[in-house]
């Protein structure tokens, strides 16, 4: 038996480890910089909730036999969402999630079922969560190039859908890919299913990060339910920010309808894909979207784009080739040596690295990460 096993079950609380190990984490928020998680947020009201067992199982928009829940704020920020995505009014449906990847994962399942025999399409700049989605489900894909920019390369999904036409396509749509921030061309998409005369898809957005962003900027892109979304996933600890990763997974009615099944257990439909899900998320998301109000995440979002607009000029200014992509806050550069990375939590990917400046972030940060980045290419010249 381990000694760790030993430790835990002789019994006693180790405080000085807790205590140590919160320290340990405080010191490294304000260098946690690569990661799309926003600080700024305060739940402090909310921890009285912690005293009770909430558990939000089954459809949020109806009542199960288990009492202890929070579907009325569920209700309400499933309601927000679909308002910022633009969801036509009584047709889309969503409920609070564990985070991107669940959201991802409820709308290609629906879009299995909608097509049993439909092809998934997805760029090779795509989260990684979206392959491993596609095992589970056994559902066949095929993995299109990308630009430079991280956008999907329209030609190759056009040969693509024009080889495999007799299979439903399903598309997997980027708004804001995981490296590079690049939103894919919902309308250019339209337009090549249209031009092959394709009449049965089935398009999710994963709108992880931008998802947020695209509501509050103005003359975005098309990215939503009115531009022809099927489903929409979106974090809620990203750009709104919590403590625990959570997010919201949307869907037309229609689709929803078709996978429902009714539970005598918990006396409730059964529409989503955990049974027990957090009572406590929908709580955090519906509190930050009170305390911030329409105006205060506008001005979160526009004062990220300003900062993640300041970082490319800096690093341009010092000879250093970093750029991003329209409407998103994250900044991307050549890769740093390991103790840059290990230091400012930095995401590589291949030759580059990024940063996300999201609203906990300021100019201060921004500038000692920039002055350490050049400080080591100077090193090594």
């Amino acid at each position: 038996m381990r000694q760790s096993v030993r430790d835990m079950l002789h019994g006693g609380v180790d405080h000085s480890r807790l205590e140590s190990k919160y320290h340990s984490l405080l010191n490294e928020k304000r260098t946690s910089i690569g990661y799309p998680v926003n600080q700024d947020w305060d739940f402090s009201e909310l921890f009285k909730f912690l005293e009770v067992p909430v558990n939000n199982v089954g459809d949020p928009f109806q009542h199960s036999n288990y009492k202890l829940n929070t579907l009325e704020f569920e209700q309400e920020v499933i309601d927000a969402f679909a308002h910022f995505t633009q969801a036509p009014d009584d047709q889309c449906w969503g409920y609070v999630t564990s985070g991107g990847t669940e959201g991802n994962m409820y709308g290609l399942y629906l879009a299995r079922e909608l097509y049993p025999k439909g092809m998934v399409y997805f760029s090779e700049e795509t989260h990684y969560s979206v392959a491993k989605i596609l095992r589970l489900q056994h559902t066949p894909s095929i993995m299109l190039r990308a630009q430079e920019n991280g956008e999907m390369d329209y030609e190759d999904l056009r040969e693509s859908l024009r080889i495999n036409r007799h299979l439903p396509p399903i598309l997997f749509v980027n708004i804001g890919t995981t490296m590079k921030g690049a939103i894919d061309n919902l309308d250019k998409i339209k337009e090549i299913l249209n031009d092959l005369a394709i009449r049965d898809y089935y398009i999710h957005c994963d709108g992880a990060l931008h998802g947020m962003a695209m509501s509050f900027i103005d003359n975005p892109p098309a990215w939503n339910f009115a531009d022809g979304a099927d489903s929409i996933s979106i974090s809620g600890h990203k750009w709104l920010g919590a403590p625990i990763p959570c997010g919201v997974a949307l869907a037309k009615n229609s689709h929803v309808e078709r996978i429902s099944r009714a539970v005598e257990y918990v006396g409730v439909m059964d529409t989503t894909i955990t049974g027990s899900r957090s009572g406590f998320s929908p709580l955090m998301l519906w509190y930050a979207l009170r305390r911030h109000g329409e105006a205060g995440l506008r001005d979160m979002v526009r004062k990220s784009i300003e900062l993640a607009s300041y970082a490319v000029e800096r690093f341009q200014n010092d000879g250093v080739e970093a750029w991003r992509n329209s409407n998103s806050p994250i900044v991307v550069f050549p890769r740093p040596g390991k103790k840059i990375i290990e230091k400012w939590a930095i995401a590589p990917s291949g030759g580059i690295g990024h940063i996300v400046c999201l609203p906990h972030m300021d100019r201060a940060v921004v500038d000692e990460f920039i002055e350490d980045y050049l400080s080591e290419k100077q090193s090594k010249a």
